[in-house]
């Protein structure tokens, strides 16, 4: 594996909000390049320990060369998906943690390094498996859905407004013969979006692409599910950081959270709370913290990154 490339985004902002400190316990749930954890270490020590997971291989291989290199010392390492934080907990015997961080963005690894075509770049496999154990790629999702079904994955995870257009030459295109690779997939979809295009921002294929992985990984499905668990894991007192890189993400963060925060949810007419919801949460971040100027010139990839971050209610130990 080539070396493991990734820059921790809002790393100063991510420890602030977790508040670390000497002997405490959190869980980096999206380990990636170490980064957020290796500053995380550095605050909770002595006595403190980190739960790490990550769903890609390369990610855990990477971690586990820095853990002999004791560089990850008192980090407890898992390959799998966050929303079994649970059970990883539950095999190390820990009740709760005092802190989450949650970074759904994608390494510069992936991106650069991954093979798995998950860049409209490089003409890698059409793939797009965060966890390569997984059944489904992204080449099975454009070869066997119905063209209504790829225009909904376009329109609703992409926010792609050309969604029919695509989905359709997709279909047709096809026909002559499956494809295989990002580097077609990217053509098709140049081909079918009318010359203005070219002249956005971003290139025709980018919302394609993010919907095509959102789906392949179930990425808003495992975050709302993960969320619903969140304060179960969380010691009083405890911190919920999550950085997003979508609307589709940050809108379900900001809602959880939200609700969390509320407390009762009864109908304002009625004379008295029936529905007997306590608050849950106390919400740090009335809006969300974006990267300083600084960091965006040195980093790129930060300037879409959203910080939202809640405390859990409770007296503290």
């Amino acid at each position: 594996m080539s070396e493991y490339r990734h820059i921790p985004v809002m790393v100063s902002e991510v420890i602030h909000y977790l508040d670390c400190g000497p002997g405490k316990i959190y869980a980096d749930c999206t380990l990636g390049g170490a980064g957020h954890t290796l500053a995380i270490l550095e605050k909770i020590m002595p006595g403190g320990f980190v739960v790490a997971m990550d769903q890609d291989r390369d990610a855990i291989k990477n971690a586990e060369k820095l853990q002999k290199n004791c560089t990850l010392k008192d980090v407890h390492i898992f390959h799998d998906n966050f929303t079994h934080l649970p059970e990883a907990l539950s095999e190390l015997d820990i009740q709760g943690v005092d802190g989450i961080l949650l970074d759904l963005g994608m390494s510069l690894h992936q991106i650069t390094s991954g093979g798995r075509g998950f860049s409209f770049q490089r003409d890698e496999p059409l793939d797009m498996r965060m966890n390569v154990r997984s059944d489904i790629k992204a080449e099975d999702l454009i070869n066997t859905l119905s063209a209504e079904a790829l225009e909904k994955i376009f329109r609703e995870y992409g926010e792609e407004r050309r969604a029919k257009r695509i989905a359709r030459k997709i279909a047709r295109t096809r026909k002559n013969g499956a494809i295989r690779s990002s580097g077609q997939l990217a053509q098709i979809v140049c081909e079918a979006v009318p010359g203005p295009a070219f002249r956005q921002k971003i290139h025709p294929a980018t919302r394609v692409f993010m919907a095509l992985r959102i789906a392949v990984n179930r990425e808003l499905e495992r975050l709302e599910f993960f969320l619903k668990n969140a304060a179960d894991i969380l010691n009083p007192g405890g911190r919920l950081c999550v950085l997003s890189f979508h609307s589709l993400e940050d809108r379900i963060v900001k809602h959880y959270m939200r609700s969390m925060a509320k407390g009762c949810v009864c109908p304002p007419k009625f004379p008295q709370c029936v529905c007997n919801r306590k608050k849950t949460f106390r919400v740090l971040t009335k809006k969300a913290r974006q990267p300083a100027e600084t960091e965006i010139a040195e980093n790129p990839m930060s300037r879409s990154t959203k910080l939202r971050a809640a405390e859990k209610l409770g007296i503290k130990n």
